[in-house]
């Protein structure tokens, strides 16, 4: 039996923990989609995350978003998370070429983790971001990530994420075919509710909506505010 997630990066128990091959140069790996979002995730940042202060991202993936975002907003300091040891040595590659020292550092992170470990030293950040991670992880990633950003961050944070997402029940055709094909790779994969499933936990985590921007390809850029 052919093994379609034999190209993706994968964690211990097997299962892959990207979604899309990446392909390789000089260290540094890129990801078709982020070359096609990149920009209108970096316009969204721009309009509603810190300009200057202390970013953690969560689910770094290749290190592309980090290093696109501050080179716009060079007063933040970047801190690239990822779980898997492949990612951060792509992101650590793009820290080498970008050459910028607003970047801050890589670490491996499980976001489903209670204790954030090396990455969180120092406490205090403005923001938190992560980008296509909580489609394509367990449920338990995305609990992690609004409980550990409640941990972290100062008193006016915000936490930005980006994806696709089911709206009250209902999902467009195109996250609908998306969400069966992400189960089939992964049963605990999956798009998720905002309003049934992610507003719940930010509540919980003491968080508000703060802006809600519509994105190309049936996307959402969603900012909460610490409540």
């Amino acid at each position: 039996m052919v093994d379609e997630n034999a190209r993706y990066n994968k964690g211990a128990n097997g299962q892959p923990v990207s979604l899309e091959a990446q392909h390789v140069e000089d260290g540094r790996r890129f990801s078709p989609s982020i070359g096609r979002n990149r920009d209108v995730v970096r316009k969204a940042f721009l309009a509603h995350m810190p300009r200057a202060g202390r970013i953690l991202e969560i689910g770094s993936g290749t290190g592309e978003h980090g290093v696109h975002i501050t080179a716009e907003m060079p007063e933040l300091v970047w801190t690239f998370t990822d779980v898997d040891e492949p990612s951060l040595l792509s992101a650590k590659a793009w820290l080498a070429f970008a050459g910028r020292g607003e970047i801050d550092a890589a670490y491996v992170m499980d976001a489903a983790s209670a204790d954030w470990g090396a990455a969180i030293e120092g406490g205090g950040f403005d923001g938190v971001f992560s980008a296509n991670v909580i489609h394509i992880s367990p449920m338990n990633v995305a609990q992690g990530l609004f409980a550990g950003a409640g941990r972290v961050l100062a008193e006016n944070g915000r936490l930005f994420l980006y994806g696709p997402f089911g709206r009250g029940g209902e999902m467009s055709e195109g996250n609908a075919s998306f969400d069966a094909d992400l189960k089939r790779r992964n049963p605990r994969w999956g798009v998720r509710d905002l309003e049934q499933e992610i507003m719940p936990m930010a509540k919980g985590a003491g968080f508000k909506l703060e802006a809600l921007v519509d994105m190309p390809k049936n996307n959402l850029s969603v900012v909460f505010a610490r409540s």
